[in-house]
C-alpha cells in the first residue's frame, strides 16, 4: 500500500526535474551551476519557486524571527530543496536539512545531491510538536 506524502505531487516533479538536470550534466560541477540548471526546469515543470531567499527563522512559540538565512530553494511554499554538490551526503546534512524545515516552519524538504556519480536524494518530513 503507498503511502500518501504530504505534496507529493509538488515533490515528484522536483525530483524528475534534478533527474533531468544530472542526466545531462552529470557530476563533477559547483553548486551554483546545478542550482541554475535546476531553476531552469523547474520553471518548464510549471512550479512556482524562490531560490537564495532569505528564510526567517523562528524559534519555539516566538511570533518574531530571531535572524535569517539563505534557503536554496523553497517549491510553491510549501517544499524547501536543501541542495548539494558532494561526493556523499551524511548524516549531519539530514540533521542540518531538518533543522532548516523545523526553523522555517515547513514540513516537507527534499535534499538532493547532484555530486555523486548517480543523483541521489532524501526527502524529508518535519512534523511541529503540539
Amino acid at each position: 500500500m503507498e503511502q500518501d506524502l504530504k505534496h507529493k505531487d509538488i515533490t515528484e516533479k522536483i525530483i524528475g526535474a534534478s533527474f533531468e538536470v544530472h542526466k545531462f550534466l552529470g557530476n563533477g560541477f559547483p553548486e551554483v551551476i546545478y542550482q541554475r540548471a535546476l531553476a531552469y526546469e523547474l520553471d518548464k515543470a510549471g512550479l512556482n519557486f524562490k531560490k537564495e531567499i532569505e528564510q526567517q527563522i523562528f524559534y519555539k512559540d516566538l511570533s518574531e524571527p530571531i535572524g535569517t538565512r539563505r534557503a536554496d530553494f523553497v517549491v510553491e511554499d510549501k517544499v524547501l530543496i536543501e541542495m548539494k554538490a558532494i561526493s556523499e551526503i551524511t548524516d549531519a546534512h539530514y540533521a542540518q536539512s531538518l533543522n532548516y524545515l523545523k526553523i522555517y516552519r515547513l514540513e516537507v524538504g527534499l535534499l538532493i545531491n547532484f555530486g555523486s556519480k548517480s543523483l541521489t536524494f532524501k526527502r524529508l518530513a518535519y512534523t511541529p510538536k503540539t
